[in-house]
């Protein structure tokens, strides 16, 4: 990815996905059953496209969310967050819940999620509009896309409209692959067909992810974790920090090397498990 020169209007990022509200909770010692343990419980947006947005802007790009919302107090939380952030959140608004995930944070940083996606994964290609797209220079696609209908066809839809928004100038498409666990649930071989109907430029993943989809070929970022990243550029380490909450930090990678090439691709993933919740911190 061609990061922003200075003499270059802002990036605008496009994201497609679930906004969510992120429940965290950090506990004190490990859980024991039938006893009660002392922990640190946040609320947060969240949602691996809300991230993505979230730090987008947090580097001075221009943001934009697409996803489907619901009507109750639990959105309503988590876009006002989103929007604090200076992220626009576009989509339609139906009744019924939005996506609540909670994340328990486990020894050395990683964590588990239980997670109810609530009416987001019900996104429609016929409810996207257009001109949400017209504007953007890359669209980033959530994996979680392309694990469920009808948001498939959103994501596909979305693709279409980015590229054709101008024929002298068409966005360009990213795709981060969600988890191994849940490509392995829906199937590689329909995951895959997913992946070449949406015909990423670039994707991001996991070693995991990235193994579990053999027979896809694209331009690659691979995320090591602790390690640092393999980039079409190359490798480059991580530095070695104090880990308080991983939760987020692909997607701080994946934000900072669509506005700023790998090195602020390590940076941003670096100071993200620094935070507690997945977004950046605000001013």
């Amino acid at each position: 990815m061609e990061p922003v020169g200075e003499d270059r209007q802002p990036l605008s990022v496009c994201t497609i996905g679930d906004l969510i509200l992120d429940v965290l909770v950090l506990p004190s010692r490990p859980l024991v059953s039938d006893a009660d343990t002392p922990a640190t419980i946040r609320l947060a947006a969240g949602g691996q496209a809300a991230n993505v947005a979230a730090w987008c802007s947090a580097q001075g790009a221009r943001s934009r969310l697409i996803c489907r919302r619901g009507s109750d107090s639990s959105t309503r939380l988590a876009g006002a967050e989103l929007e604090r952030h200076g992220v626009e959140v576009c989509g339609p608004v139906v009744e019924g819940r939005g996506g609540v995930v909670v994340s328990l944070r486990e020894d050395g940083g990683r964590r588990t999620m239980a997670s109810d996606r609530g009416v987001a994964a019900g996104l429609a290609a016929s409810e996207l509009d257009p001109a949400w797209l017209g504007s953007c220079d890359v669209l980033h696609v959530s994996g979680y896309c392309l694990l469920r209908e009808p948001m498939v066809e959103a994501a596909i839809e979305a693709a279409r409209l980015i590229r054709g928004s101008d024929p002298d100038r068409p966005g360009r498409v990213t795709v981060d692959l969600a988890s191994a666990h849940d490509i392995e649930i829906l199937g590689a071989a329909t995951f895959t067909e997913r992946l070449e109907a949406l015909a990423p430029d670039l994707a991001f993943a996991t070693e995991a992810e990235r193994a579990a989809v053999p027979g896809f070929d694209a331009a690659w970022v691979i995320k090591l974790g602790s390690r640092g990243a393999r980039f079409p550029e190359g490798f480059y380490p991580a530095p070695a920090v104090d880990v308080l909450d991983a939760t987020g930090a692909g997607d701080a990678l994946a934000a900072g090397y669509l506005v700023g090439g790998p090195e602020r691709a390590i940076e941003l993933a670096a100071r993200a498990v620094g935070l507690l919740g997945a977004m950046p911190a605000l001013a």
